[in-house]
C-alpha cells in the first residue's frame, strides 16, 4: 500500500510565544505563534473561544512548549502548554511588546527560523518587566531585527570616506550604504553625532543624546525595510507615549 502523501506527522513540540490572534470560526482562531526552531507559524486554534477550551489563555509574551499538525498556509494547533517562569509585563510596557510583536508580523517572513532573534526577543520581554530603558530594550531589538532581516547595520566606519567614525563629528546615514560625515554647513534630514553611532554599535543607549538620536535613526530604517508601510503600535506610541 502506497503511503498518504497528504497526510503529515504532527510536529515535535517546541517554544513559542503568541504574536498575535485573530478571529476565525465563531469558537476557533487563527494564532500567529513565533517559535525557536521553525520561526512564525500560522496555527488553527479550534474552539479556542470557548472558555472551557485548553487553548482559551494563549496570552501574549508568555511561553508555550506547542505543537501542531498539517501544512501549508493553515495548521492545526494540537497542544499549547504554558511554560510559566516569564514575569508579566507591566501594563506601562504592554505597548512596548505590541510593537516588538507587528516588527515580527510585518518583517519576517513564514516558516523562516530565527534563533537568536527568539533569544534576542526573549531577553526583551525579561528586561521590559524589569526596571531597563525601555528605549535601550527596544532599540536593541529594532538592530537585532534588520540584523536577522538582512539588513546588518555599518555604523563605525564612514561608508564613503572608509574612515573610522570620528565621537566629535557630524553624521547622516544613508540606508543601504551607511553613515556620511557631514561637512560645515550641510543640513540633512537626520543628523547623528559620531558617538551616537558608536554607542548603538556598542548597544550602550545610555547618553540622553543617544538614546533620542538612536530613535530617529531606527526609525528611519525601520519604516525603510517595510517600504514605508505604517506601524499601528507606532502611531498609538506617539499618541500615548511620544516614543
Amino acid at each position: 500500500m502506497l503511503p498518504n502523501k497528504g497526510r503529515s506527522q504532527p510536529h515535535e513540540e517546541e517554544r513559542a510565544y503568541v504574536l498575535h490572534t485573530y478571529p476565525y470560526s465563531e469558537t476557533s482562531l487563527i494564532v500567529e505563534m513565533f517559535t525557536r526552531t521553525s520561526g512564525r507559524v500560522p496555527l488553527v486554534a479550534k474552539g479556542a473561544k470557548r472558555s472551557r477550551s485548553q487553548n482559551a489563555a494563549l496570552m501574549q509574551f508568555q511561553p508555550f512548549n506547542v505543537s501542531w499538525s498539517g501544512r501549508g498556509d493553515l495548521r492545526t494547533l494540537k497542544k499549547a502548554e504554558w511554560q510559566g517562569g516569564v514575569p508579566h509585563l507591566p501594563p506601562a510596557r504592554l505597548f512596548c511588546g505590541f510593537y516588538l510583536n507587528e516588527l515580527m508580523l510585518k518583517l519576517l517572513a513564514r516558516d523562516d527560523a530565527h534563533e537568536q532573534l527568539f533569544d534576542c526577543y526573549e531577553n526583551a520581554l525579561a528586561r521590559l518587566a524589569t526596571d531597563a530603558s525601555e528605549s535601550g530594550v527596544l532599540r536593541g531589538f529594532e538592530k537585532s531585527m534588520l540584523r536577522e532581516t538582512g539588513y546588518a547595520l555599518a555604523l563605525t566606519v564612514d561608508a564613503f570616506s572608509g574612515e573610522a567614525v570620528n565621537g566629535e563629528g557630524r553624521y547622516t546615514y544613508i540606508p543601504e550604504r551607511g553613515p556620511r560625515r557631514l561637512e560645515a554647513r550641510e543640513s540633512p534630514g537626520l543628523e547623528i553625532c559620531g558617538q551616537t553611532l558608536i554607542d548603538i554599535e556598542a548597544d550602550d543607549f545610555s547618553r540622553p543624546r543617544t538614546a533620542a538620536e538612536a530613535k530617529l535613526l531606527m526609525r528611519m530604517l525601520v519604516t525603510h525595510q517595510m517600504n514605508g508601510r505604517p506601524l499601528a503600535t507606532r502611531q498609538v506610541f506617539s499618541q500615548l507615549l511620544e516614543l
